[in-house]
């Protein structure tokens, strides 16, 4: 579905004024969508679909997923969650998880970076370059 400049521009519009300090409100986000949805303006269900995607876009910017081959012991998650709040800045999310497959080393995405040294990446890379 293609979505107009104005409705975009709206969209973009409401987005900013749903943040609060440079966080996103999610009561803000609420009221807006409502407001939107009962007044009905022109071309409004682009304006939702256009500010659906810019919450998601932002919830992800804010959500950090940190896998490691073993458990973290709590020094270290807080180690990389103050270098990660150093990167990103405040309110971001993170969830700790294993996977044994990773052989050693951390992978860490937020949003749509990609932080990957892991011993399996450096493997399968090497076995590339033959």
């Amino acid at each position: 579905m293609k979505i107009s400049k104005q409705a975009q521009r709206e969209a973009r519009q409401l987005f900013r004024s749903c943040a609060v300090n440079g966080q996103l409100d999610e009561s803000r986000v609420r009221q807006a969508v409502k407001l939107l949805a009962e007044k009905k303006p022109r071309g409004y269900v682009e304006i939702l679909s256009r500010l659906h995607r810019l919450v998601k876009l932002d919830v992800d910017r804010r959500t950090a997923r940190v896998e490691s081959a073993t458990p973290l012991a709590a020094d270290q998650q807080t180690q990389v969650a103050a270098q990660l709040t150093k990167i990103y800045g405040a309110g971001l999310s993170l969830s700790f998880a294993t996977d044994a497959a990773l052989l050693g080393g951390l992978r860490i995405q937020v949003g749509s970076d990609l932080y990957d040294g892991s011993v399996k990446t450096r493997l399968d890379k090497l076995a590339q370059s033959f």
